[in-house]
């Protein structure tokens, strides 16, 4: 596809000022940990949680999304909405209780929650599993998409595209730190949204398509309409509406959705002025993100299916493209393609910018755990503040060419998400109960890390030798029960913590439950919580019912049904409503 002087000039422009706000950010970036990982905690929640969204908003995404819709229809998305119950679970009860840590990253968690040498073995380990190992698959997944937009929409080789977009992310990652991630965010939420709504506009109004009146009327897109998957269809309704919505959200680890909270949702909490805003930011983040994104990018997936109803329209479109490369989620930058001159240059901006920002964070985030919870913890305790960004920096440029390596091995967005929820599957209910639950020790954690791991592997394996023929909802199913049995056994067979492990935590944390209080001073009683969890529950729910009712009100809108729509936007806004009434009680 060739590009105007004004769509280059677009995109160079922007380009410049990611650079520009990165070497600015980083007069204030470089006097210590804190500034470099967490901007000196002093950050608004509004600006917090428009980096939240931005960071989620991939430049796979939106081509994980296509291939959804495609596959499953538009119901097949509840593979990722689901997650919105961790969401605001995390926004009510989890967020103060992160903020109140008040360490530079979630992973110095494990040594105020546990003690001894498992807890320090824990954090060492989770620092370079999570930091370096587990985020660089999620990095490679994401560079996996920004190669295949390049390849369709700019007829770029893989690796100049992994080359230039990672020595821009990388200029003003290493040298802006969290500061620059955060500002650039910003910047890349408006350019990101601005370009989504824009494509799409245009793309439904190409007579290929014919308007959303023909669109949804088309043999191909009427069976991928539906919102909910029909009860009539159990090989549908239970691995995409019912296993995601009762087992997955609590069960599995995901970046950006664990349960409880942590990795880069985390950072931001932690680095937010206080408990208040830490809410305030994930409250934001959850509602865009579940609410005011989708539907573009669910408009073009249908409307792909008209103009390229099979892989092999696909393949014909772009006999260029390597048949290894060829899958569903390609269909989104095969529709851009269709763009005029000016907004290609605008859409291109867009994904480089989404792509961009989640590279920046996921590349901040893993340098913190190399240098907080390994270098310093366990390498060089008295490294200098100078010595510690140093190195963050220099984490910052390996993490980013391994992500671009280990991205050749991968071949589809889902087929990265598949591979990272089976990895995470069994270990969230640990995330959510370590909280409260005093039994949960070290060794639980250890023991759902291993064990996840391990049956995810072993799967894998199966599946290739023939072994096992399962879906993968089978497969994540399994995972979950295995790990779940395994780390619980593991529970009850060991010790809990120390009672002084168990004060300590309590004092700093001030965590719910009868249990906690035995450990309590007179200090941390005058300032323990108030709030009930039941309250906390149920403004979890009002939340998830807001946030539900506004996704699928917008969809009846744009289907044309406006009875549906007006009775769903009613029941989002009195959901609203009742949070806004208790929302002094709850913060």
């Amino acid at each position: 596809m060739s590009l105007s002087f004004f769509d280059i000039a677009i995109i160079l422009f922007f380009l410049l000022v990611y650079v520009i706000v990165g070497v600015a950010a980083g007069k204030k970036s470089s006097g210590s940990s804190t500034d470099f990982f967490l901007s000196g905690r002093n950050m608004p929640w509004w600006l917090l949680g428009v980096s939240m969204v931005a960071t989620t908003f991939s430049a796979d995404t939106p081509n994980l999304v296509t291939d959804i819709v495609r596959q499953n229809g538009v119901a097949g998305n509840w593979a990722w909405w689901a997650f919105l119950l961790t969401g605001m679970l995390t926004v009510f009860v989890y967020a103060r209780l992160w903020r109140r840590l008040g360490t530079v990253t979630d992973l110095e968690f494990y040594e105020l929650r546990y003690g001894g040498k498992a807890a320090a073995g824990l954090r060492a380990f989770r620092a370079l599993y999570l930091g370096v190992f587990f985020n660089v698959v999620v990095m490679a997944t994401v560079c996996v998409a920004g190669v295949k937009i390049a390849g369709i929409m700019l007829g770029i080789a893989p690796w100049k595209t992994l080359l230039i977009a990672g020595a821009v992310t990388v200029i003003y990652s290493a040298i802006g730190g969290f500061r620059a991630v955060i500002l650039t965010d910003f910047v890349q939420f408006i350019v990101a949204m601005a370009g989504s709504v824009a494509a799409t506009w245009y793309i439904i109004d190409l007579p290929e398509v014919g308007g959303l009146a023909t669109l949804f009327t088309h043999e191909v897109v009427t069976t991928k309409l539906d919102l909910l998957p029909s009860l009539d269809k159990p090989e549908e309704f239970i691995p995409l509406f019912l296993i995601p919505l009762a087992v997955q959200w609590w069960s599995v680890w995901y970046p950006g959705a664990e349960p409880g909270g942590g990795g880069y949702i985390a950072q931001r909490m932690l680095s937010a002025k206080n408990e208040k805003s830490a809410m305030g930011a994930t409250l934001f983040f959850n509602v865009a993100h579940y609410a005011l994104r989708p539907w573009p990018w669910i408009l073009i997936a249908l409307a792909s299916l008209v103009v390229f109803p099979s892989l092999e329209s696909i393949q014909t479109a772009f006999p260029d493209i390597p048949s290894s490369q060829i899958g569903h989620d390609l269909a989104y930058p095969a529709m851009l393609t269709f763009l005029p001159s000016g907004l290609k240059g605008l859409v291109l901006a867009s994904l480089i910018a989404a792509f961009l920002s989640t590279l920046s964070t996921h590349l901040n985030w893993g340098a913190s755990y190399v240098v907080n919870d390994f270098y310093v913890r366990f390498v060089n305790p008295t490294a200098s503040a100078s010595a510690q960004v140093r190195i963050g920096r220099l984490a910052t440029v390996l993490l980013m060419v391994l992500a671009g390596l280990i991205s050749f091995t991968i071949e589809t967005a889902k087929e990265g998400f598949g591979l990272l929820l089976q990895i995470g599957a069994g270990t969230g209910l640990i995330f959510i109960l370590r909280w409260f639950w005093y039994r949960i020790n070290a060794w639980t954690e250890i023991s759902g890390m291993v064990i996840s791991f391990i049956v995810a592997l072993g799967l894998k394996v199966a599946g290739k030798a023939g072994i096992l023929n399962l879906a993968n909802h089978e497969e994540l199913m399994l995972g979950v029960g295995l790990t779940t049995i395994g780390w619980l056994t593991v529970t009850l067979l060991t010790k809990p913590e120390e009672e002084s492990v168990m004060r300590r935590f309590y004092i700093i944390v001030r965590p719910m439950g009868r249990y906690w209080k035995r450990f309590a001073d007179t200090d941390s009683i005058e300032k323990a919580d108030t709030v009930s969890l039941p309250l906390q529950v149920t403004a979890m729910l009002a939340g998830c019912m807001a946030v539900y009712c506004a996704l699928f009100a917008t969809g009846h809108f744009i289907y044309g049904n406006y009875s549906s729509a007006v009775i769903l936007t009613a029941i989002s806004t009195l959901s609203a409503a009742y949070i806004f009434f208790i929302r002094k009680r709850i913060a």
